[in-house]
This record gives C-alpha cells, sequence and structure tokens, in this order.
C-alpha cells in the first residue's frame, strides 16, 4: 500500500487518510476520491491531500476483515457487513461462545494490519449479540495475510462457534439438618429456578431429605430413575472434602467423583460428579445467592452440551476471583424471549444496535399547492406508505409515524403498516415540534432504552430499507460514529441516523428547524455512507419536483 500526501489534481482513485472539510460539506476518512470529487476540492482550493493507493498485492479494509470474518465464524454465527474496515459477528441463538483462543492469538500475531477480538471463551451470550470483531488497521491487508489467517481458521474444528443451549430434565436435592428452616430451602429453590429460566430451562422435581449419606443416595437414585440428566445437590452443610456426605452419597449412588473443588470465589466448593450419563453437582453455598459465582459456570457448560472435565475447571482461575467485581450482575428473573426486544420489552444487554426509524408525515404541502403531497401516489402507492414501508423492511426495531395536516388521510394510507402514531397539533409551526412529538412517542413506551433513531422524512418516496440498514451497520458511537448521513457526490441528504444521546438538543429546538445544524455542532461523531443514487437528496415539495420524480418512477 502507498500511503503519503498527493496533488490533488493526481488524487483520483486515493484512499483519504484524514477528513477535508469542504463549504457545505465535507470528505470523511477513508473516501475513495472520483473524478466529481477532485473537481470539488479543486473548486474549494484544496491543493493537496494525505491518502493511500491500493498496490496490486492488496486487499481493501472491508474486503479483508469480511474474508476473515466469513472464515472464522462456525456453526450458530453470523458475520455482519464489512464497514471502515471492520466485519462483526453475531450470535444466532442463546447459547456459549466456545473460542479456540490459540488460534485468535495466532492469527494476531500473524500481522499488526488484522485484528480479531472476541467474548471471553464460554462467554452465556444472545442472539444477536457480538460475538467477535475482526478489523483491519490500515486501509489494506496484504493478500498473504489474508490467506494465512482463513488458513488457521481452516484448521481442525471451528474457530469460533455458537454451542447453542439444550433441554436439560433438572432434578433438585436439598438436605436439612436440625434446625433448618424450610424458609431458607424455599428461597434455594427460587434462586436455582431462575438460574436454569436463564438458561431456557427449568426445574422437573424436587427431592428435600435428611443430611445423611444414605437419604441423599436415595434421592440421587430417585431423580435419576425419573429421568433427570443433571442432579443438583445444595447441602445443609458445606462440602468439605470428597469423602464428605454429599460425595458419599453419589458414590454409593452408584456415581463416581470427577473432581472436587475449583479456582473460581465464590465457588470453591463445587463437587463434579456423574452417574452414568446424568451430571451430578455438589453445590457450593454461594449458589442460594442469584450472584455470578462458579456453579453457574459450570451449569452453562452443561446446558451447552460443552464437555467440562477436572482439567477444564481447575484452568478457570485466570479471571476465576469474581467476588471483587465491583458489580456482580445477577441473572434475569424471567427468560426473556430471545432474537431481540420488542416493543416494550427490556432491551438485550448487548449485541446489535437498538435502532428506531420516525417518519415525518406532518406537514401542509404549502408548495404543492391543494394537493397533499404525501399521498401522492409513486409508482403505485403513496409517497408516505413508500417511506414507511421502507423503514419497517430496514433493521428499525419499531416505526413512529408523525401527523399533522390531514392526519386522518395519512393513517388511512398507512392502513395495514405496523407502525405507530404520534400526532402533532402544532405541525403548522414547523419541522421542531414534529421531531419532538416523534421522539416523545419512543420514550412514552415503544421503544424505550434504545441506542438511537433514523428521522426519515416522508416526502422522499426513494428511501430505502438498504440505504437505512448501512446507516445502521455503521453506527457506532464508541468509535465515534454517532451521527450517520447519506450521501451522493459529496452531498448530504437524508434519512439522517441519531444517536440518542442527541436527543435532548433535537427536543428542544423551535420554529420550523430541523436538526440539519446539529451535524455542523458535532462533526467529529459523524460518519457518512454513500448513496448508490441520488435517491438521498430528492424530497418531493413542489410540483417541479415532482414531474422531476416521475419519469426517473418510470424507468
Amino acid at each position: 500500500m502507498i500511503f503519503g500526501d498527493v496533488p490533488v489534481a493526481d488524487a483520483e482513485g486515493l484512499i483519504l487518510a484524514h477528513g477535508v472539510r469542504l463549504p457545505g460539506g465535507a470528505f470523511k476518512k477513508g473516501r475513495v476520491l472520483s473524478a466529481d470529487d477532485i473537481r470539488v476540492l479543486q473548486a474549494a482550493g484544496i491543493e493537496t491531500v494525505s491518502g493511500a493507493r491500493l498496490e496490486p498485492d492488496d486487499v481493501g479494509e472491508d474486503e479483508a476483515a469480511e474474508t476473515v470474518a466469513r472464515a472464522v465464524c462456525g456453526p450458530g454465527l453470523t458475520p455482519g457487513d464489512a464497514f471502515t474496515g471492520r466485519c462483526n459477528v453475531f450470535a444466532e441463538g442463546h447459547g456459549l461462545a466456545v473460542i479456540d483462543g490459540a488460534r485468535v492469538d495466532r492469527l494476531n500475531l500473524l500481522d499488526e494490519a488484522m485484528t480479531l477480538g472476541t467474548v471471553a471463551p464460554f462467554a452465556l451470550v444472545e442472539a444477536g449479540q457480538m460475538v467477535a470483531t475482526v478489523k483491519v488497521i490500515p486501509f489494506a491487508a496484504s493478500r498473504a495475510v489474508v490467506e494465512r489467517c482463513t488458513a488457521i481458521a481452516a484448521e481442525g474444528g471451528p474457530m469460533l462457534r455458537l454451542a447453542p443451549l439444550q433441554a436439560r430434565t433438572v432434578g433438585l436435592i436439598q438436605t436439612r439438618l436440625p434446625g433448618t428452616r424450610e424458609s431458607v430451602l424455599d428461597s434455594t429453590t427460587g434462586a436455582v429456578a431462575t438460574r436454569l429460566a436463564r438458561l431456557d430451562g427449568g426445574l422437573a422435581a424436587e427431592v428435600r431429605c435428611a443430611h445423611t449419606r444414605t437419604e441423599v443416595a436415595e434421592a440421587v437414585g430417585q431423580l435419576h430413575g425419573r429421568g433427570c440428566d443433571t442432579i443438583l445437590v445444595a447441602g445443609a452443610s458445606a462440602i468439605v472434602d470428597r469423602r464428605d456426605v454429599v460425595p458419599a452419597a453419589v458414590v454409593e449412588a452408584g456415581g463416581a467423583i470427577d473432581h472436587f473443588g475449583m479456582p473460581v470465589d465464590p465457588g470453591n466448593l463445587l463437587l463434579l460428579a456423574r452417574l452414568g450419563e446424568a451430571r451430578v453437582l455438589g453445590l457450593p453455598g454461594c449458589a442460594r445467592s442469584l450472584k455470578l459465582n462458579g456453579f453457574d459456570w459450570v451449569l452453562q457448560r452443561i446446558f451447552a452440551g460443552v464437555e467440562i472435565s477436572a482439567a477444564d475447571i481447575m484452568r478457570m482461575g485466570a479471571g476465576g476471583l469474581l467476588m471483587e467485581i465491583p458489580s456482580r450482575p445477577q441473572p434475569r428473573r424471567s427468560a426473556a424471549p430471545r432474537g431481540g426486544a420488542r416493543a416494550g420489552e427490556a432491551p438485550a444487554a448487548a449485541g446489535r444496535p437498538r435502532i428506531a426509524a420516525v417518519v415525518l408525515a406532518a406537514g401542509q404541502s404549502r408548495r404543492m399547492g391543494a394537493l397533499n403531497k404525501l399521498l401522492i401516489e409513486v409508482d403505485g402507492e403513496p409517497m408516505v406508505r413508500r417511506v414507511a414501508a421502507a423503514a419497517l423492511a430496514s433493521g428499525a426495531e419499531t416505526v413512529v409515524v408523525v401527523t399533522g395536516h390531514e392526519a386522518g388521510r395519512i393513517e388511512a394510507a398507512l392502513a395495514g403498516l405496523d407502525v405507530t402514531f404520534a400526532h402533532n397539533p402544532e405541525h403548522a409551526e414547523g419541522m421542531s415540534g414534529s421531531l419532538e412529538r416523534g421522539l416523545e412517542a419512543l420514550d412514552a413506551g415503544r421503544a424505550p432504552g434504545i441506542d438511537g433513531a433514523v428521522i426519515c422524512l416522508g416526502d422522499m418516496p426513494r428511501t430505502s430499507a438498504a440505504l437505512i440498514d448501512r446507516l445502521i451497520a455503521g453506527f457506532n458511537p464508541p468509535e465515534g460514529r454517532a451521527i450517520g448521513v447519506p450521501t451522493w457526490r459529496g452531498k448530504r441528504g437524508n434519512p439522517v441516523l441519531w444517536a440518542a444521546r442527541y436527543f435532548g438538543e433535537i427536543r428542544s429546538l423551535s420554529g420550523d428547524v430541523g436538526a440539519r445544524h446539529l451535524i455542523g455542532d458535532h462533526a467529529d461523531a459523524v460518519y457518512e455512507v454513500e448513496s448508490p443514487d441520488h435517491s438521498v437528496t430528492i424530497d418531493v415539495d413542489t410540483p417541479e419536483a415532482l414531474d422531476a420524480l416521475r419519469p426517473a418512477a418510470a424507468r
């Protein structure tokens, strides 16, 4: 890859290394300069730009990232679209992320241009959660490096995979000593049930008995005979030796001890045993609490069908000191549906960004004359319906349509679409009120806790779901991409994706003012998505604009 300062006259095809500010806009880092771009730069009086040119053996950053991401993905994982040299990998379901750490290290040691980051091995992940990310550091990686990365990924089994959670028949044994209160046992049952719900499971049976070897052995045999493939034993007294009551009872029932103790705190006094094909766990005292402990790590592997041995437990020491973590999350008190939160549900803790769409459809169409432009048909359907349908077909999790002028007719035009309406009674005062009403509707319960919202204009009938998805794919506020703007040959257009952090500023606007000026105020947070055509700059405000649109629609 060739890198350096280049005269603008010779810069066609150059990949910009740094953003360039222009009157009325900007060219962002990573833009491949076209002949039109060169003319824009020259007109602005810019003489040189800094950037990179790919050589024959180079693979562009997006292609390289996506190639490696697809190579490392095993069953249950899906790569997203590459964007600015990054390709994220997402879980298709609820399960454990099984990571070959040695191969991850080998890949990262190949060359500084290529990096692979993952969640912790055996992390419990949700459907849609990011599991890994491939990032190409410069604008390209050599073909040899990409090929070596894919070769490492092809060795042996999958380098990264999702072990989905499996149905388990779980039985619980609790023992009593003189003075043991039933309320304590009831509380333990509740904690175990909550943990199982978090793993999409439930408690099939429970036996309570005296804390003696004979009675515990009988209870183990009873649950095994009832088909329990996972038997949990919560003793009234902690296990202190592999010959103590609970392990001795497992042996008496015909089982075998695999391991006692683990280098995880809380969770040190865990017993790992088996009876035939069934797993038997002697629980540490901390299992009565909902806070994360070593028991969780073992139970998660059992539910995911991932084999766990004595050696596996003995290797859990690095990262095993849990009690000093300032905030150890508690398992959810009820299992949430998989596949992403919908309206009214709690958002997932991590994963793809939760983006809503707001369609502004409140205007009076003054420049269109007697017609309500939003109801004019384009390709056989009202233009506002085309915009709302595009938003619904995108990755936006919910769509709010803000009405005002002729609200009843607008709602009728959108009949049958899964949208929420928010009315702006002060629509005549301008766009700012409609923006406020749309964001209020999201906060009021349609999409609480969202990460951002894409603002669509109801008079832009060429808005596409694909473009909205590209804006969502590029959204990453921690990396400085918090305001997504589509462009066409250097000119910015709509729709615009805003991170939730800017909602307060947007709602504070007044009069017939959109949020466009805020883009300039937060230029460092803007990322641009190039549109394949000029649709992002076409809004239908006048009969002349409509006439110009219709021939294009007929092509």
